[in-house]
């Protein structure tokens, strides 16, 4: 019975281990809404639409093409520059005037960047948005982020200038030849950061009139787009010179927005490229936006056109901002019951500040009022860092999370999070756009109140929050959940990786003749450090889990020891293991004692199981009273094992939740476990195995061998063959192989466990096995030609002192276990009486 609830015990562990590492989703958190015609709007005015298709069918002035025809150019905010105290470098496309990038600059005091990317190795340029066209020299340069290695890298010849610029083709890297975006990566990828690097160019030698043009905004917005060529003029390439410049490689800093196809290795098929945070008209006049529509009929794609761009850079103090304005002229409005627009977009940074200011204003400019209202995309495309081996949790007992999550708090409930697996699954399902409706029109006015609304990952967040001083987003009527991707190209396995994001409706507003309807609000992408969070109302985004209440507390203890003692994240979590195992060695000890008895009560309950060995009901009759006799209580050894458990658990979220243990390394200069948050990936072995071990989300191991879950694997199989007690029959033997191949089994979902993780295991497997050893000896010795009294250890666990009676002295009135058992299996002999005692037989009556 005991061997069974042992078993039992181990393979609850187990199963419990087994939902965390496949952490896959079976249901939705909420059940949520379906997406209705109206959307919760008023309703559609059907009888608009054969005028838009008539519209659209004139050939005459209502052509949908770009309303600005200026060149497409990209704008940033922020630096690169250590010394310019921005913890940020945002670059902004004037096509669809959308979020193109988001790097984060944040320094550690010795100079590195606070986040980068863990899964890039090599030296970093810059990003120049690199576009490879056919005639070029070399992939063109697009734009060139201020403090970046490009920036300031320094001409070896006059005449170059300082810094790379936008319209530089680079054609070579030291000595290899760069003829496409990919050369330039793959030349990269071998230096180191904190190497210089030749980089040699052709600058297109500029005009007297081409320059007249491009410094006259009148005449840049009278300009027509060049359509994408496929082939460039030989005079094109002809007009170039060729300069060579010096730059010294950075490491490079994580990317938490970007575009799909600029998403390195742990991007997936599938995923599309769009800009973040766009704006579209969603009502006007009587004409409304449907949820599958991307723009109004009849208009031009707000999202897709060229917007003008102004660029106000300020003190350094008073932050830098950007301002994009479209003007909407087109006689399509004044069929759908509207007059002249002008839509504008700000943007605005401080140093020092995750988050950036955002404004969108519709300006009406005709002399009547209108009905109005715009829709605002939120942020896609963020970082896949380790989405094949994330250990993040989902709040939802029977549903796992994703890279990529939706997560939003309103004032009628508590925060959602909804998976990316789910949207996709749903969509797949009803063979639909994948969309489910967060908050409707139709909601009480509490539940349309947003705390914020954003995109969440195992580390990362960004999220729409209300401007200072606001205590929640009330501009918005209607929230829905997207997928920025093509839903049937997501493979199979990875649908985790999926990029999610969402779209706000914003409620419709009369604005008069000459007015504007103007909102504010704010989009923070930055770290889940508990205090920055907790400044910006976020703080419920981290998640530790069922034991918060210990994972706090042990993660501020682990911070402590690494700030003030040891200084090495890999040392702290040993010394914090440690001292959790030493505040539980009471109960460890316990425990050990409880499998000691365990141990030796093993004989007499392989006697009572032969004696009823086809009698179940007589055989736990006889267990009961054999524990009853000799004061075992076999559920004993569990409550140590309840009691660990939350310490445990909390330690293990503690660990999976830190943000500081990204980039912490092993032992400085290991680059092969340089991030405690992930496996230590000692060998890529991706490029020769097979796709259904090595996948990214598709093998059961990863695409690097790990020697720590290893080592893990080893001690776990070390403390079953040390401590398993031996086999006494058949069905005992057939359990502990049982066992062992889960073990085994469980080694193989370790495998991608993060090595902070495997450094606890590995730390508490050696403290077990030294505990073990250390209650053993400190057992009282056998009696010759018996069993190892256990009233001795019942007795030493508690003033650490053995009574006579657990002694087995003469005089004791209280007999040992041993004595006891000895007893009840093998009774003394009768002793012979007296003559004058012994019973006289009864004599029979005569009839």
């Amino acid at each position: 019975m005991e061997r069974r609830l042992f078993a039992w015990v181990v393979a609850s562990t187990a199963f419990l281990f087994i939902y965390i590492s496949l952490n896959r989703m079976f249901a939705p958190p909420l059940p949520p809404q379906e997406i209705g015609e109206d959307f919760g709007r008023e309703e559609f005015a059907e009888e608009m639409r054969p005028a838009i298709d008539d519209l659209l069918a004139d050939d005459n002035d209502v052509a949908i093409k770009p309303l600005s025809a200026a060149k497409p150019q990209w704008t940033t905010l922020g630096s690169f520059d250590p010394e310019s105290g921005y913890h940020m470098l945002v670059y902004l496309n004037n096509r669809g005037a959308g979020i193109e990038r988001i790097e984060l600059t944040e320094r550690n005091r010795n100079g590195r960047l606070r986040y980068r990317r863990v899964d890039v190795t090599g030296g970093y340029l810059g990003y120049l948005a690199l576009r490879d066209r056919p005639g070029l020299p070399g992939p063109e340069i697009q734009v060139v982020g201020p403090g970046t290695p490009a920036a300031e890298a320094k001409a070896t010849a006059s005449g170059g200038g300082d810094g790379l610029v936008a319209g530089d083709c680079i054609v070579q890297i030291n000595d290899q030849p760069v003829a496409v975006r990919r050369d330039l990566e793959s030349s990269l990828r071998r230096y180191e950061p904190g190497t210089k690097v030749r980089v040699k160019v052709m600058r297109p030698i500029a005009s007297d009139a081409a320059a007249e043009i491009s410094e006259d905004p009148e005449n840049a917005e009278g300009r027509e787009e060049p359509e994408e060529a496929d082939e460039v003029d030989e005079a094109d390439e002809a007009e170039r010179e060729v300069f060579d410049f010096v730059a010294v490689l950075s490491e490079q800093p994580l990317d938490l927005l970007r575009l799909s196809s600029r998403g390195g290795v742990d991007e997936i098929e599938g995923n599309l490229d769009r800009l973040s945070c766009l704006v579209s008209l969603s009502r006007v006049g009587n004409l409304s936006l449907r949820p599958s529509e991307s723009t109004l009929p009849g208009l031009p794609s707000q999202t897709e056109a060229i917007w003008s761009v102004r660029q106000d850079a300020q003190e350094r103090s008073a932050g830098e901002q950007a301002e994009f304005r479209l003007p909407m002229n087109s006689s399509g409005l004044q069929r759908v019951a509207g007059g002249s627009l002008e839509l504008v977009r700000r943007y605005a940074i401080q140093p020092g500040s995750y988050l950036i200011d955002m404004e969108v204003q519709i300006e009406n400019q005709t002399s009547s009022t209108q009905q109005l209202a715009y829709r605002v995309e939120g942020p896609n495309g963020l970082s896949l860092e380790g989405w094949w081996y994330s250990t993040k949790i989902s709040r939802s007992m029977f549903s796992g999370a994703g890279a990529r999550d939706l997560i939003y708090k309103n004032t009628g409930s508590q925060e959602v999070l909804w998976s990316p697996y789910d949207l996709l699954k749903e969509a797949r399902k009803k063979q639909s756009p994948a969309a489910k409706v967060l908050i409707s029109g139709n909601d009480p006015n509490a539940e349309r109140e947003l705390y914020y609304i954003g995109v969440d990952s195992q580390y990362f967040t960004v999220a729409f929050l209300p401007v200072e001083g606001k205590p929640y987003l009330t501009e918005f009527e209607t929230a829905v959940g997207t997928l920025v991707s093509d839903i049937e190209s997501i493979p199979r396995h990875q649908e985790r990786a999926a990029n999610s994001s969402f779209f706000l409706d914003s409620e419709t507003v009369e604005v008069a003749a000459g007015q504007s309807l103007r909102h504010q609000f704010r989009l923070f992408a930055g770290p889940k450090d508990e205090g920055l969070m907790e400044t910006h109302g976020l703080s419920s985004a981290i998640y530790y889990g069922w034991f918060p209440w210990v994972a706090k507390p042990l993660q501020w203890l682990l911070h402590a020891l690494k700030n003030n003692l040891v200084f090495n994240y890999a040392l702290a979590i040993v010394l914090l293991t440690l001292l959790v195992r030493l505040s539980l060695f009471p109960l460890g000890r316990r425990a050990a004692l409880h499998a000691q008895k365990m141990q030796e009560l093993a004989p007499e309950l392989k006697k009572i199981a032969d004696k009823y060995k086809d009698d179940m009901e007589g055989r736990l009759k006889a267990q009961r009273e054999l524990q009853q006799r000799v004061g075992f209580n076999p559920l004993s050894g569990c409550l140590p094992m309840l009691i660990q458990l939350p310490i445990f658990m909390g330690l293990y979220r503690c660990l999976s939740v830190d943000i500081e243990l990204r980039q912490a390394e092993l032992y400085t200069g290991w680059q092969w476990c340089s991030n405690l948050a992930a496996p230590d990936m000692l060998y890529h072995w991706g490029d020769w195995l097979w796709e259904y071990l090595s996948g990214r989300g598709t093998g059961w191991l990863g695409p690097y061998f790990n020697i720590l879950p290893m080592i893990v694997m080893g001690l776990f199989l070390l403390q079953q063959k040390l401590f398993m007690p031996p086999a006494t029959d058949e069905q005992t033997a057939m359990t502990q192989k049982v066992m062992t191949y889960m073990m085994i089994f469980m080694g193989f979902l370790f495998f991608r466990v993060p090595s902070g993780l495997c450094i606890y295991f590995i730390t508490s497997s050696l403290w077990g096995i030294a505990e073990r050893k250390l209650v053993k000896n400190t057992l009282p010795p056998k009696p010759e030609g018996g069993y190892l009294s256990l009233g001795n250890a019942v007795a030493d666990t508690g003033s650490g002192k053995t009574t006579a009676a657990a002694q087995g002295k003469p005089g004791s009135k209280d007999k040992s276990l041993a004595d006891r058992i000895n007893e009840r299996f093998n009774p003394p002999p009768a002793k012979a009486l007296p003559a004058a005692k012994r019973p006289r037989p009864k004599s029979k009556k005569r009839k």
